[in-house]
């Protein structure tokens, strides 16, 4: 655990460029982009991480409606920031995902299932209003949609597995402290 703490530690010290994935520059089209996105920058890859961490963490249906939830509302604020609509504090909330899911993980925090998807799906709107208003006007944003949804997908599968392996393979407080160090991220990438 400590060698996986100082990776991620000297990637954030050492690419603070690369740590966020909302620098509002480049050209943002198709799939391809669409799937790259949410890799482009550590505080979507800490955060899509995170909730496949919780869910595993929570167990039973929470492992796959957490993260549905969070895809499906991910989508509906990208249209909503395809469509011109206003989100605001969009950075802010985004840089709080990072921070509140790597607590609610270090707690080992447990709400009802209605509650985890309320969660799960707030901070959703955040990340998917930011992809929705990097689609240039010009380009149709169901590839680039598509991308960001398999890639987030994915990257919800990266935490489950983590989440499941770590619980079963070694102790629970292993996915506690991923948890804080998630949280401690989310406080060095808002600073």
């Amino acid at each position: 655990m400590k060698n996986l703490s100082r990776i991620i530690i000297s990637a954030l010290v050492l690419a603070p460029a690369m740590a966020f994935a909302h620098t509002g520059t480049g050209h943002l089209a198709g799939f391809a982009d669409g799937f790259g996105h949410p890799f482009s920058g550590m505080d979507h890859m800490l955060a899509m991480v995170a909730v496949g961490i919780w869910a595993a963490q929570m167990g039973g249906r929470a492992v796959w409606a957490v993260p549905a939830s969070f895809v499906g509302m991910m989508a509906l604020g990208a249209a909503w920031g395809l469509s011109g609509g206003a989100v605001p504090f969009v950075e802010q909330g985004i840089l709080l995902s990072v921070l509140v899911l790597g607590v609610l993980i270090s707690v080992a925090a447990r709400f009802p299932m209605a509650a985890s998807m309320a969660v799960g799906g707030l901070f959703a709107v955040f990340h998917g209003h930011a992809h929705g208003t990097e689609v240039p006007a010009a380009v149709s944003g169901m590839a680039y949609a598509f991308g960001f949804a398999i890639a987030t997908t994915l990257l919800h599968a990266v935490g489950i597995g983590f989440g499941v392996l770590a619980q079963k393979e070694m102790k629970a407080a292993v996915v506690r402290y991923a948890g804080l160090v998630i949280a401690l991220c989310g406080v060095y990438l808002a600073v």
